[in-house]
């Protein structure tokens, strides 16, 4: 498991939230509530994937959803143990999934090598990958005091603006199939980028296979929070 300890002063990241809200066209295509794009937020500064690629490596912007909530002392001891353990649960039950802890949180990466994956201009959740999204829903259900963020990305294969609303299409299709498998829908955020964060060379049938993904956040919500400064006295 990647571990990140990612640390990043406040104006800084005010500075990017500024650029970013003037030139993301994900941004644009949000509606309101992924422009508020803080989900379960924990005390830190939380910011949403609205941040983008800015933030993050190798265009994984999931990464902005998670970097600066950190919540400290013994109460973040506590969450980060209960975040490390959902996060090994998931890498065993899924091992093609790409998963890296970030401060507070959680980023998964589904594509054709994790079993989650979409054919070119599809956004239906084929047989291969509701098994996976199975294994993942058992884990939600382990761990129920934390909030998902799912985000959809395309290859560069088409108009710009299909590409955007096939991601949107891809990311909602994610987050049907975990709700309608009876986890709370108030967990969930869910938003898209389109094609403009690859992650892989669109330039190779192998590097657009791997950019068609959904990518999933996860964060304590505030009960896990308030349970932890509880329990350490905070």
């Amino acid at each position: 498991m990647k571990t990140f300890l990612n640390r990043i002063g406040l104006s800084f990241l005010a500075l990017i939230l500024t650029m970013s809200l003037t030139n993301c066209k994900a941004v644009q295509n949000a509606n309101n509530k992924q422009k508020g794009a803080v989900i379960g937020a924990t005390g830190g500064a939380i910011l949403g994937a609205i941040i983008g690629n800015n933030i993050g490596k190798g265009g994984n912007g999931e990464l902005g959803a998670v970097i600066g909530g950190v919540v400290g002392g013994g109460a973040g001891i506590l969450i980060g143990n209960k975040m490390d353990k959902q996060a090994q649960k998931i890498e065993e039950e899924i091992p093609g999934a790409q998963v890296e802890r970030v401060d507070d949180g959680i980023v998964v990466t589904f594509d054709e090598g994790s079993g989650v994956y979409f054919d070119t201009s599809k956004y239906n959740i084929n047989t291969a990958s509701q098994q996976t999204l199975n294994k993942l829903i058992g884990v939600f259900k382990e761990y129920p005091d934390t909030n998902i963020l799912v985000v959809g990305h395309t290859d560069s294969a088409g108009a710009e603006d299909y590409n955007m609303t096939l991601s949107k299409n891809r990311a909602q299709s994610v987050t049907n199939y975990l709700v309608g498998k009876g986890l709370s829908s108030g967990r969930f955020t869910t938003n898209w980028y389109g094609e403009t964060q690859p992650m892989h060379d669109n330039s190779t049938a192998a590097g657009r296979a791997k950019n068609r993904r959904v990518n999933v956040a996860i964060l304590p919500n505030e009960k896990m929070v308030e349970d932890a400064k509880k329990q350490a006295g905070n």
